[in-house]
């Protein structure tokens, strides 16, 4: 094994024991030491970083996403130039790097309502009762897809009517109360889990048909489908439809039932970070910004409060 690869082992043990996952970054990370060591390169260059960063495996040209890939190198090289001062960090400005968001598909009512109807005709009748409350999930609480999928049975309390969820993003951990509705739509789902596949070989809360743990991965392929089968289609300028979308439309109805019952939302808006589970609001602000119709509520709100401030 190369004293390259040594480190960047250790760095990612490290990192991931103060609680980050680096699950894209840190197979990124192992693929720039690939290509070092492909090269007999023995230290991290400028040179080396940029080539790779350019260079992605599927011949991709988003400059946005040449200059993650450079950033994971980059973070990687200023803990290794501790260790070894000829290490060269990659300048910030080598590659143009601005942060981009996907503008989100925000899923009408009537869109997720055909999205459980859609889920309701997979067969066989485990896997429909298991999407139906997966996509039910993911559309009433906005929790991320990964979090619904690592739920165990001990996870869910409905006498309490509250979910855990546990070592989530960032290593955060916080609860999720539930709607009366919700603990039903859950007892009913239990119920049918439980005569359906009775063996199930995991702690689970939702079970595949083999009776295994939902692969968060594997997922997002069946939504394509159900997408597609319920007529679902990208609106003009936007990405196409995304299960994470659930969760910004989550959000953006929040916000906007905030608006119109006249409450104060930047009050509020920390309190939703925290049941999203954002390490930072500025992740809960930006919503207000990327969607136009929350971005006039907000106009709206500051010019009637600017007048009320006038003399």
């Amino acid at each position: 094994m190369s004293a390259l690869r040594t480190a960047a082992e250790d760095y990612l043990a490290m990192r991931r024991a103060l609680g980050f996952k680096l699950t894209s970054q840190g197979r990124q990370l192992l693929s720039f030491v690939d290509y070092c060591e492909a090269r007999h390169a023995e230290r991290v260059t400028t040179e080396l970083a940029v080539a790779w960063a350019t260079h992605p495996p599927r011949g991709g040209t988003d400059q946005v996403y040449w200059s993650r890939r450079l950033m994971v190198v980059r973070i990687f090289a200023r803990h290794l130039e501790t260790l070894d001062p000829a290490t060269e960090i990659p300048p910030a400005d080598v590659l143009a790097h601005h942060y981009r968001r996907v503008t989100p598909h925000l899923y009408a009512p009537e869109e997720i309502a055909a999205l459980m109807r859609t889920a309701g005709r997979l067969a066989p009748p485990l896997r429909a009762a298991t999407w139906q409350t997966f996509l039910g999930l993911l559309a009433v609480t906005g929790m991320r897809v990964s979090e619904i999928c690592r739920l165990d049975r001990a996870d869910v309390d409905l006498d309490t009517g509250v979910l855990t969820v546990a070592d989530s993003k960032f290593g955060k951990s916080r609860l999720v109360f539930l709607h009366p509705s919700t603990v039903a739509a859950l007892r009913y789902y239990q119920r049918c889990r439980d005569r359906l596949c009775p063996a199930a070989r995991t702690p689970s809360f939702l079970v595949s048909t083999r009776g295994t743990r939902l692969d968060a991965g594997n997922v997002q392929h069946t939504f394509a489908s159900l997408v597609a089968a319920a007529g679902i289609s990208a609106r003009p300028g936007q990405h196409r439809p995304r299960l994470h979308d659930l969760r910004h439309s989550f959000t953006v109805r929040t916000l906007l039932d905030w608006y119109h019952d006249g409450g104060d939302v930047q009050a509020r808006l920390p309190l939703l970070s925290t049941w999203l589970g954002h390490v930072d609001p500025k992740s809960t602000y930006w919503y207000l910004q990327a969607v136009p119709e929350l971005l006039t509520l907000a106009a709206d709100r500051l010019e009637q409060h600017t007048d009320r401030q006038s003399p």
